[in-house]
């Protein structure tokens, strides 16, 4: 008995280190990127870093506007894409599809989350970069577009999020009590009509948690952006223009750090601007679906 005792303490014990642990990883992450940001703060202003469009890494300039832009630009326009699409598909599949339906698609959904980035950025200039060029971008009167734009990199990244929004608008659409969309339908009201007034309504903490998630996700992916994008630090003045992200940048530039210590440093900040914008939409997003899991216990 007493060796019983002693495996459970010593087996709690060790959970309790590496729960520790983990959470050390988080604060260790966020003290090197202050530290190392010192530098180039310390070099220019904050406002000189964020509202300057000059990056020229070895003339010692580090503007960050056009690439804050770009990142605000592509995450916008993927997110306007991915929400709507991924709401109806949350809603068809949750109340519309049949049973064999849901059952095929939900494990289709969970590969999608687990593809590497790089497949689909791959993916992305294969089939995304050459429909932009020939097509898309000559039909809104850019003809001198390459295909790699800020709208690809948009594009790819919608997908990305897809499958992010959709399972946990799904599980938020399944913890709704059956008793409401029952006394939807016994008035009189159609399917639809309850999934407007009632589903959206009741959901919508848990909705607005997946987008927040999504967002989060959609802001900091390098990969699959950085290959489509053109990597180009500049103010957009189209969506069919070359750009930059600010998680793109940090992948296109890190190979001369060695040679360029303040760049090293801007890149640094620049990894703390995306890790403490993550963070606040990973923790609203968070927040806001406990609340939601406690209202409809699940």
């Amino acid at each position: 008995m007493e060796k019983r005792k002693l495996r459970d303490l010593i087996g709690t014990k060790l959970m309790l280190v590496i729960t520790i642990f983990i959470a050390f990883l988080f604060f260790l992450i966020l003290f090197t990127l202050l530290t190392g940001s010192f530098f180039i703060i310390e070099d220019q202003s904050i406002t000189e870093l964020l509202f300057s469009s000059n990056w020229r890494p070895r003339s010692g300039e580090f503007g960050l506007l056009g690439v804050i832009i770009g990142t605000i630009i592509v995450t916008s326009i993927a997110m306007i894409i991915a929400v709507p699409i991924s709401l109806l598909t949350s809603v068809y599949i949750v109340e519309y599809a049949p049973k064999k339906v849901r059952q095929v698609i939900r494990p289709f959904i969970d590969v999608l989350a687990g593809v590497p980035s790089v497949v689909y950025g791959l993916c992305a200039f294969i089939v995304f970069v050459p429909l932009i060029r020939d097509f898309v971008a000559p039909f809104f009167g850019e003809f001198n577009s390459s295909g790699f734009s800020l709208f690809t990199a948009s594009l790819i990244l919608s997908i990305m999020v897809f499958p992010i929004i959709i399972s946990l608008c799904i599980e938020s659409f399944n913890a709704i009590p059956i008793e409401l969309k029952e006394a939807s339908l016994s008035v009189g009201a159609t399917k639809w009509e309850t999934v407007k007034k009632v589903i959206f309504r009741a959901s919508g903490p848990g909705v607005l948690s997946a987008i927040l998630l999504g967002f989060g996700r959609a802001f900091g992916e390098t990969i699959a952006v950085s290959m489509v994008i053109g990597n180009q630090e500049k103010i957009p003045s189209s969506l069919f223009n070359q750009g930059q992200t600010l998680a793109s940048i940090i992948a296109q530039n890190y190979v001369d750090v060695m040679s360029l210590p303040r760049l090293q440093s801007a890149l640094i900040f620049v990894a703390l601007i995306l890790f403490i914008v993550v963070l606040i939409f990973n923790m609203l997003g968070f927040l806001i679906l406990r609340k939601a899991r406690a209202r409809w216990n699940y």
